[in-house]
């Protein structure tokens, strides 16, 4: 397990882009036949890349989490953006098409990822942050995730969002996550921008070319800093940072939060003209 300790509100003003990288920013997450697994300070999150091929991957505890299994006081949510695979929950195994979601309870002790087909593997993505009592697991085809359609074409950011580990469909401790699915011509994956200081979050862009980009913004409005993301890595946004991105071309992400509540409206809204 990597670990990435994160700069605070003062001194990211003065830290280079390879400095910023190493305090935010996972090394890329799918690599056949591996889990790859970040800790990050902010909120104590962890994120993981798995892709199993001919074997299925457990998902191991680490001795920094001082427990005995991953889950013992954690909670999950895992979306797979390959192709189709399962995920098998203390024997209990949930088939997971592309861009479905399922979220693993705390106290779930053994967890296996598996692809369908080892020449097209799945892809599972995870975010965990600590859980204080124990819910239920529950699996969510992206058909039954909450839709909306947000933005316009005239503005570059009309978009789909699929709200699926949420309030009303899963019953998490902190944890919210989903899928946003920008249009063809719109870039920016949140505009206006905005901050929710009650939670942090974390963001991973996929579904562009390798040589395409995001510039995820980070920072307070009046010192923003921009970092050029590759697919398929993510990037943990603090609570004290804007949250907003720009593509070089469509693209699709993944966001996951955790923090003090869990209502999507909470958040402080900016303007495009706030930002310096």
């Amino acid at each position: 397990m990597d670990f990435m300790f994160s700069a605070d509100i003062r001194s990211y003003k003065n830290m280079r882009n390879d400095e910023l990288r190493e305090a935010f920013v996972t090394q890329p997450l799918f690599e056949p036949g591996e889990i790859k697994l970040t800790y990050t300070d902010v909120d104590r999150g962890v994120i993981a890349g798995i892709m199993p091929t001919e074997q299925g991957i457990d998902l191991p505890t680490h001795k920094e989490l001082a427990a005995d299994y991953f889950c013992q006081r954690r909670e999950v949510g895992v979306i797979n953006i390959g192709a189709k695979g399962q995920v098998t929950v203390d024997g209990q195994t949930f088939a997971m098409e592309n861009k479905d979601s399922i979220y693993i309870a705390k106290e779930s002790k053994n967890v296996l990822f598996e692809s369908d087909d080892a020449d097209n593997p799945a892809k599972f993505y995870l975010v965990s942050y600590p859980a204080h009592r124990v819910t239920n697991t529950v699996h969510v085809p992206k058909s039954k995730a909450k839709k909306m359609e947000l933005g316009a074409q005239e503005t570059s950011n009309e978009r789909t969002i699929f709200q699926s580990i949420r309030p009303g469909i899963v019953d998490s401790c902190q944890l919210v996550m989903g899928i946003t699915e920008l249009k063809s011509g719109s870039v920016w994956n949140t505009k206006p921008p905005h901050t929710h200081f009650r939670r942090t979050e974390i963001y991973m862009y996929f579904d562009l070319p390798s040589d395409e980009r995001v510039f995820h913004l980070m920072g307070e409005p009046k010192e923003v800093r921009s970092l050029a993301l590759q697919p398929e890595v993510a990037i943990a946004s603090p609570s004290w940072s804007i949250h907003s991105g720009v593509g070089t071309q469509n693209y699709t992400f993944v966001w996951a939060m955790g923090g003090e509540n869990q209502e999507f409206d909470d958040m402080d809204h900016l303007t495009v003209s706030d930002l310096k």
